[in-house]
Formats: C-alpha cells, structure tokens, sequence
C-alpha cells in the first residue's frame, strides 16, 4: 500500500507554521505532525534532567527513553496535545528558553537521527489518509518526497510582533525588543547549522505571510493540495 498523502510545510519561527498547518490538516482531514512540538519536548527533557543542550554523550541515551506523542485538544477545539509519557506538557514547552532549546538541541546529529523515524512513523500510521508535517527540514530532509512543499516566511518584525502577542496572552512578560532578539538569533542558528539547516526546499512554494491573512494563507495552500490530488496524487 502507498504512503499517505504528505504535506511539508517548513519555515522560521513566527511565520504561522503551526497554526497553517493545524486549519490545513483539520481541513483536508489529514493528520498533523508539529516535529517543533517533538525537538521542545527533547529540550525540556534534557533541562528536567540537568543536560546541556550539546551534551551529545549525555544525550543519546536519554532520547529512547522517551515517550512522545499528540492528543486531540479537551473538547476537540484548538491546538492538539503534546504528551511527555503520560504527562500533558503543551504549555511547558511553548516558553522562550525551550524555543532556544529547540533550536539547540535539533542541531545535534544525535537527536535528529532518533527523532527522524518518529516523525516518519506519525506520519504515515495506520489510518492516515496523509499528513501535514510543519517544522524546518521537512521538505529537505524527513520528507524529501513529500507530495506538495510549502515554505512559510514574513519579515523579522511581524514574526515577533505575532510571538510577542502569544507571549502576552499566556501572561509572558518578555519585552518586545527581546523576543525579536531571541527570534533574530533562533533564525541564524536554523539556518548557519551544519546539520538540515533552514532552507526552502529546491521544489518547495515559497508563501510570503506578512501581508496576508492566516485565512488567505491556508486557502491558497489547500487549493494547491487538492489540486495536486485531483492531478493523480490519491492520498489513500
């Protein structure tokens, strides 16, 4: 039997890559993969245990014995569940020091070659009529066949502006100025990394999100996967 559809959606932070990819997924009734999710989930991990975010040799036996997944959000509304065994640590994770964390720790060799067979694996389980992956390397290196790639950005500015107003409504009080300091150096760590650096995939579409709606966005992003279905691609 054929893989599920698969859709990449990768970019920098504050793009809209998790929200697009959440309304895309719940609108083509595809699963939806947040690898973000997993790498902030490793980088709590390792912090709970006391381990540097480049401590390869400490960070290698750690990563099997973890147990990460997704959860349907209470009630079916809103962002799905990110579980760490059976704790829910959805919140935990969505802090500026794990969005560093992330960062740091989806650079080392060690972690990206644990955690690639788990994105595969989510991806393309029993049931899935496909998949919608977001994160930084899924167009180039976890899904490199992946039926339709799509690159989010928008200027350094607005990305943190949207991080700053998510920070807020949590009751975050971190200053503008060192959210987009943080953002600015999350961006040229992604992207000066020697391991799947932050890049558009050669056939990926490249979305510019600054001016448009999140509406505009995940419509023009959904008409080109049903199309591309339409065209042959069956995603069953």
């Amino acid at each position: 039997m054929s893989r599920p559809f698969i859709v990449a959606i990768d970019g920098p932070a504050g793009a809209g890559k998790s929200t697009t990819s959440r309304r895309l997924a719940a609108r083509l009734g595809f699963a939806m993969v947040d690898t973000g999710a997993i790498y902030r989930t490793v980088a709590l991990a390792a912090r709970r245990a006391a381990i540097a975010f480049d401590d390869d040799a400490a960070l290698g036996p750690l990563l099997p014995a973890l147990c990460i997944r997704f959860a349907p959000p209470p009630g079916g509304e809103g962002a799905q569940r990110v579980l760490l065994g059976e704790e829910d640590v959805s919140a935990a994770i969505r802090t500026p020091e794990m969005s560093l964390g992330a960062s740091a720790v989806s650079a080392r060799p060690v972690v990206r070659a644990a955690l690639l067979d788990l994105q595969r694996r989510l991806a393309t389980a029993p049931g899935n009529a496909g998949a919608v992956l977001e994160g930084r390397d899924i167009g180039t290196v976890v899904f490199p066949d992946a039926d339709a790639k799509f690159f989010l950005t928008a200027s350094p500015e607005v990305r943190a502006r949207r991080r700053f107003a998510e920070l807020q409504a949590r009751g975050d009080t971190t200053p503008f100025e060192q959210v987009l300091a943080d953002q600015l150096k999350r961006d040229a760590d992604d992207s000066s990394r020697a391991v799947a650096p932050l890049r558009p995939a050669a056939d990926a579409r490249v979305f510019d999100s600054t001016a448009l709606s999140l509406d505009e966005v995940v419509e023009a992003l959904a008409g080109e996967v049903r199309a591309r279905v339409a065209q042959g691609v069956d995603p069953r």
